[in-house]
């Protein structure tokens, strides 16, 4: 394992509501309440939850990206119940001091996942929420199938998150990790979010792996794990075939709840 962190493109992050991309956590949220947002990018959910939670609420949105850190404050560090922090996932320093505590799309980029329930866990307050929003990569789907090209780059992505102790299965491990961890309540919820072609915004939805491919490309060739010549194949091969011939394109998520102990 090499201990290697992923920064996600901001252009990406920024994209991302609470509405529309914590479905689940939105639906939890009510005026007053505390929420600490781990692995909160470039705040742009995390202000959603502000929004959700009214001036009588607060938020914290933590990071381990000094860069998005500074971005979120830049864009939406004026509202005056929301701060943003630099921190790691597994090591808060928080104890019992929020309403609910939730990570979304953050637990699949590390590899500790049992010490980040653990803190996560704790900064809970007895009795609080803890709601996690991941992947399953493996079961990302594309109607028809891809091109061969993108296929193997695919197939590279994955094994790459692999190497470097990232589970590519974690939607469907984290109750289990949750419940180990001692949370009581367990429930995991389908947050699938397809995009069909002829929908608002099926471009730039499907589009996403061409973002992908540009952002994590460069790190795969670093790493030995493919050359520039695969990228470039892919790439080509997939914006011709979601332009032509993509119809459905399906990101496999799940939103896990849970319940601290006590009270």
């Amino acid at each position: 394992m090499s201990g290697q962190q992923h920064h996600t493109d901001p252009g990406i992050l920024d994209r991302r509501t609470l509405r529309d991309n914590h479905r689940c956590l939105a639906g939890l949220l009510a005026p007053g309440m505390s929420v600490l947002d781990v692995g909160c990018g470039t705040g742009a959910i995390t202000v959603g939850i502000a929004e959700a939670v009214g001036p009588a609420g607060t938020v914290v949105g933590v990071d381990r990206d000094p860069a998005h850190v500074a971005h979120a404050r830049a864009h939406h560090g004026a509202r005056p119940n929301l701060r943003f922090e630099e921190g790691d996932a597994t090591r808060l320093d928080y104890d019992g001091a929020f309403d609910v505590v939730t990570a979304a799309r953050a637990l699949q980029w590390i590899s500790d996942l049992e010490g980040a329930i653990r803190s996560m866990a704790r900064a809970a307050r007895p009795g609080g929420l803890l709601v996690a929003l991941d992947y399953n990569h493996t079961r990302n789907a594309w109607d028809p199938a891809p091109p061969p090209a993108f296929a193997a780059f695919y197939a590279v992505f994955l094994s790459w998150r692999a190497a470097n102790g990232w589970d590519n299965e974690i939607a469907d491990h984290l109750p289990a990790l949750l419940a180990a961890a001692g949370l009581l309540d367990v429930r995991s919820e389908n947050q699938d979010e397809t995009t069909v072609h002829g929908d608002p915004g099926f471009d730039q939805k499907a589009g996403l792996w061409t973002e992908v491919i540009d952002n994590i490309g460069p790190t795969l060739v670093a790493a030995g794990a493919c050359d520039a010549a695969l990228l470039a194949s892919a790439r080509a091969a997939y914006e011709t075939w979601r332009r032509t011939d993509l119809r459905r394109h399906t990101l496999s998520l799940h939103a896990i709840v849970a319940r601290a102990p006590g009270r």
